[in-house]
């Protein structure tokens, strides 16, 4: 055939090296199957010049692939149809899945470059490939004669369907080429939204001269803060960022308040003004958006985006915040009370304030429960919290973790693992993590995937390579990473999420480990974090940095008397910026609005104490405004959290490492992926429905 995958080969040659002499011709990695160790992407042979020529190498083979499916004469099936469409694109995926990763984690002036023409070139071929007609017809075809393939496969063709439907599809030709050129300018937004808060975060500063301002932070935070100053050229002086593990600290423990509260301002102000202010960018994505849901259909982007997801409107998501909004309020105010109350009879002179909130709640903590955070941190050292996760996957699932020194990595502080059954030594996966900051990564945690995985008909199948990243307290000279309370929940979570990931054995790839309805993703993820405070597994694996010792019974009694402490604060900021997030996607704007501004208007809708915000501020809300991935969506942690709950009262009652339980979670949840309806697997899993009611009673905010 004339666009054959020979042509396809062709062009890849051409897109190698154009005009370069044999003898100097640079193999691109990314153009054949990875030979190393279970496909690990060879990272020391990827160079910047390999990422563009990859691309369109990619794009040039996936045309090819597609051209041979619609120009099959036989009649559409799954077979001829659905699946060369899901195998095709290896050399685009393995690109794709190097640049996003390390865009995000081992990010470099070359990387911006690259991408300001890899994801508008990346998002105009997605556009041209779900609007190409002759493969719609095909996939309309098997769509409309479904009826009797098997279960898994039955969704995904529906799947495919609601897919190509939801990004034009059925759309007249004009129309199509305004939705094409809406999506490349989203590509772009989203780029420079992104650009503009790694630069904001990294511009930020707070530069300490004297000692004295420091009493009451951590020997660890302190010995950070002089490690930055002197990485930025302040000798003798201190630094801190706005990375969590320098934020986060200084607002807990930091007794000088005007520190504080530059700090709280500077977080807060976050990319608000100045040459890296997202407020312009943020307006243009709401037009933007509110342009592509009038095209599609849709009243306003947020019923376009929960369309395809559990919750199907904006309605349900927030009719199930405000069940969980209104005791959180209540709680706040009960926890401010007791705040006020404490700072009056230490005589402060001071009334509660937001950069008050995390330094009295851990005073109020310490009074009511004995309990000192700084104390509990000795406990936790990233290894024996890394050594914790292992046995509670091994405990539940009969997995285990054996380092890989020599694999590849894409920076010097990656760990590589080897992921086999405990029983067998049968091959799973490959995990990697990367745990520490730096002005090359973004901040928060997440988890992805350098390779998915799939199961053919014939016995063979593909085993993933799965990473998580994080942002946590890193090690000085001096003192190990000791990890707070809030970053050991945060590693069991990406951890929960690469399990889902790890032991996925859906047949299809694009039913695989994590690819699940939004508001189904979390459960996995946050069903974990409650194993990390189970008195039964803190005794394996907290342990004293310096002597190694097992955390003794009375601190863990502690920690569970302390458990719901503040989860009036948490869970509010969180459903807050949920609910923010869902009016935005009510939004249809023909001009800029005041982002501060509608900040405002929705917490006074809502009644917001005023000694809180949002968990994230628009400018700096990379979950809405960094990509479509949860805009009107970060509700999901707590739709999730709903299920989570409820799923975990199911652990607590056979016992939390009940074997029948654990090989249901994994056989129903981990393993499944999106091959079935997520309520109908949990259902399997559970044997009822979940309500809200297990949430509430987990926060501590029942009546």
């Amino acid at each position: 055939m004339k666009h054959s995958l020979l042509a396809a080969g062709l062009a890849i040659m051409a897109a190698i090296a154009p005009g370069c002499k044999e003898k100097d011709m640079h193999t691109n990695p990314f153009l054949t199957p990875y030979t190393t160790t279970y496909e690990i992407p060879p990272f020391e042979e990827i160079s910047y010049d390999d990422y563009l020529p990859a691309l369109e190498a990619g794009i040039a083979q996936k045309k090819a692939q597609i051209h041979d499916i619609v120009s099959n004469p036989d009649e559409p099936t799954f077979d001829n149809t659905i699946m060369p469409l899901e195998h095709s694109g290896d050399i685009l995926e393995r690109v794709a899945m190097v640049f996003f990763a390390l865009d995000e984690s081992n990010s470099s002036d070359e990387m911006v470059k690259i991408a300001e023409t890899f994801y508008p070139t990346y998002s105009q071929f997605s556009d041209e490939m779900t609007m190409n007609d002759s493969l719609f017809t095909r996939i309309k075809h098997v769509y409309d004669n479904r009826d009797g393939l098997d279960a898994d496969k039955k969704r995904a063709v529906e799947q495919y369907y609601k897919d190509f439907v939801r990004n034009g599809a059925l759309l007249s030709a004009e129309d199509k080429e305004q939705l094409k050129a809406v999506n490349t300018e989203l590509a772009n937004l989203y780029l420079q939204f992104n650009k503009n808060l790694l630069n904001a975060t990294n511009a930020f500063e707070i530069v300490v001269d004297d000692e004295a301002r420091l009493a009451g932070l951590p020997e660890g935070s302190i010995a950070q803060a002089a490690d930055e100053a002197k990485a930025r050229g302040y000798e003798g002086k201190w630094v801190f960022t706005l990375h969590a593990p320098s934020r986060l600290p200084l607002l807990q423990y930091a007794a000088d308040r005007d520190l504080r509260q530059q700090m709280y301002e500077g977080y807060t102000t976050l990319a608000f003004e100045g040459e890296n202010s997202n407020q312009p960018v943020i307006n243009k994505i709401l037009r933007a958006r509110a342009q592509k849901a009038k095209l599609l259909g849709f009243k306003d982007f947020g019923s376009y985006m929960t369309d395809n997801v559990m919750a199907k409107t904006p309605e349900a998501a927030e009719e199930l915040l405000m069940k969980i909004w209104a005791p959180a309020v209540k709680r706040v105010n009960e926890e401010v009370t007791e705040m006020q109350a404490l700072a009056d009879r230490e005589g402060a002179g001071i009334t509660i304030a937001p950069w008050d909130y995390y330094y009295y709640s851990e005073k109020v903590r310490k009074d009511k429960y004995d309990l000192d955070e700084n104390e509990v941190r000795r406990y936790f050292p990233v290894d024996s919290v890394r050594n914790g996760i292992f046995t509670m996957a091994e405990r539940l699932y009969g997995i285990k973790f054996t380092e890989m020194p020599d694999a590849p990595k894409y920076y010097p502080e990656v760990t590589v693992y080897d992921v086999t059954d405990a029983t067998t030594g049968e091959h799973i996966a490959v995990f990697m993590t990367d745990y520490f900051p730096r002005a090359s990564k973004r901040q928060g945690a997440w988890m992805s995937e350098f390779k998915g995985s799939w199961e053919n008909e014939d016995g063979t199948s593909s085993r993933p390579v799965i990473y998580n990243v994080g942002n946590f307290t890193r090690p000085t000279a001096d003192t190990p990473a000791l990890l707070t309370l809030d970053e050991v929940e945060t590693m069991f979570h990406e951890f929960g999420h690469g399990l889902h990931g790890m032991l996925s054995r859906a047949r299809l790839k694009s039913q695989a480990g994590t690819n699940v309805d939004r508001d189904f993703v979390e459960l996995p993820s946050q069903i974990h974090e409650h194993w990390a405070m189970e008195p039964e597994l803190l005794k394996v694996y907290a342990r004293n940095a310096e002597t190694g010792e097992a955390i003794p019974d009375e601190l863990i009694a502690k920690l569970q008397a302390a458990g719901k402490h503040g989860q009036g604060f948490a869970t509010a900021e969180l459903a807050g910026a949920a609910l923010l997030d869902l009016r935005y996607g009510h939004l249809n704007p023909d001009s800029d609005i005041d982002i501060s501004a509608f900040e405002a208007e929705v917490a006074a809708d809502l009644g917001m104490p005023a000694q809180l915000t949002y968990r994230y501020r628009s400018p700096y809300f990379k979950h809405i405004f960094g990509s479509d991935g949860y805009a009107s969506g970060y509700y999901t942690y707590l739709w999730a959290e709903v299920l989570d709950t409820d799923g975990f009262e199911l652990f607590k009652e056979k016992g939390i490492f009940d074997p029948e339980t654990a090989a249901s979670f994994r056989h129903n949840i981990l393993e499944k992926g999106g091959s079935e309806d997520p309520m109908e697997l949990y259902i399997k899993f559970r044997g009822q429905a979940p309500s809200v009611d297990a949430l509430l009673r987990h926060r501590g905010l029942a009546d």
